[in-house]
Formats: structure tokens, sequence, C-alpha cells
């Protein structure tokens, strides 16, 4: 199982995905250089992580939506391979046009930090089938724009097509508005492309795979991977 992560100006959770991705998951990972114009051989899974690129100017991802190496990643995503992008990830990648809707400022305008629980809505896909249907896990966010919107009809499509991943809940399974952290529609947190291989999340599963943190949830998004995805 083999891992890109793609660092931008700005990147600041390349490091942790590195991390998490190989000290815990026990992958190989290298970094991908946003003026980089080709993916490395071998790579079954590209991450796009979290951070403020190219210091979140005009709209979040909108900058680094262009940078060369986004050409290749959505050609990768297109013959099939996996995407993961979290938080400016989940950003860009909507920019890119590989995940559709917008994330909005959070409803509170604040800049929000704090551990959210999220309930696994769809574990068929190749990032959550080492999770249960309605399993409760905990995961760190950290945003200001993470306030997921899309048109009705698009919204109707997610949710007929199984393609929402994990809601915002609280620590009983509960989906209400007192677990949204931002005011996403539905309270979205993650969602899936067509074809399942793109997944676009706002919480962090990189900041919480030591146990010496105190949770180890989000190791079950990697672990899950290496499964579906080794050769």
């Amino acid at each position: 199982m083999k891992y890109g992560v793609v660092v931008f100006p700005g990147s600041n959770c390349d490091h942790d995905a590195i991390t998490a991705t190989s000290v815990y998951a026990g992958a190989e990972t290298v970094e991908i250089w946003h003026k980089d114009t080709s993916i490395p051989e071998g790579i079954d899974c590209i991450i796009i992580p979290g951070g403020f690129s190219f210091g979140d100017y005009l709209r979040s991802g909108a900058i680094a939506r262009v940078s060369p190496i986004m050409k290749e990643v959505i050609k990768f995503a297109n013959n099939g391979g996996h995407v993961l992008g979290i938080c400016n990830g989940f950003q860009i990648l909507t920019e890119a046009g590989l995940l559709p809707g917008t994330l909005q400022r959070n409803e509170s305008i604040h800049f929000i930090c704090k551990d959210v629980h999220l309930k696994t809505i769809n574990n068929s896909s190749a990032f959550t089938t080492k999770l249960k249907n309605d399993t409760v896990i905990k995961i760190p966010i950290a945003h200001q724009e993470g306030n997921f919107f899309a048109e009705p009809e698009t919204i109707s499509e997610l949710e007929d097509n199984n393609r929402v991943i994990f809601r915002y809940c609280d620590e009983n399974g509960n989906v209400s508005k007192e677990a949204n952290p931002n005011g996403s529609i539905n309270n979205i947190a993650g969602i899936i492309n067509e074809k399942g291989n793109v997944l676009g999340m706002m919480p962090h599963p990189e900041r919480y795979c030591d146990p010496i943190l105190g949770c180890a949830d989000g190791l079950a998004v990697f672990e899950s991977l290496n499964t579906n995805l080794s050769k």
C-alpha cells in the first residue's frame, strides 16, 4: 500500500498525514509537491491534507485547485484512483470539481477547533470498511469554512445514493442541530463521489491515530484503505 501526500504552500497537516499512514497504518508514504507534473509510480491513494493552502486567499482551495499537480490528481481520480481530501483538502476537491457542493463559512462565523463525534453512515466505501454502520467515532475539527452546502437536488442525490459517509452527531449517535458544529446541511461531515473513490471530509482522522493522544479512532479510515487497496 502506497500513499502520496500532496503539499501546497500553507499545508500544515501534511506531516500528520504522513505519520498517520506510514507510522500508524504501516504503509509506504511519499510527499508530492504541488508543482510536480506527475504522480509517482505505484500510488494507491492520494491525500490532499488540511491547512491553509496559499493562505486561503480568494476562497479556500481556489488557488490550490490550479496548481500543476491537480491536473494529475483529477486524472488519477477519473481513472479510478482513490483520493482522500481532509479539511482544506475537501475544499480543494470541491473547487476542482471532484466533489459537489462547497464549504461555506461556519454558521457561527468563528474558527472552530475541538473534538466532534461522527456517525458512520456508509461503511461500504473503501474508506470505511473497518467501521460498522452507525458506529460513532471521535475526530478533531479545525476550520472556519466547513459548512457544507449544495443545492437541494444535489443533496437529494447524495442522500439517495448513499454518498454521505459521515454525519456530525453527539457521543450517543444522535444527529441533531446541537451536534452540528458548523451548520452543514443534514449534519454532513463527509461525502464520496459517484464512483466511490474520492472522499472529502472536514474532520481530521490523521490527528487521532496515536493512542497516546487518548483516541485513535481516525486510524480506521487508513486501515480500511490499506485493506481494500493493498495489492
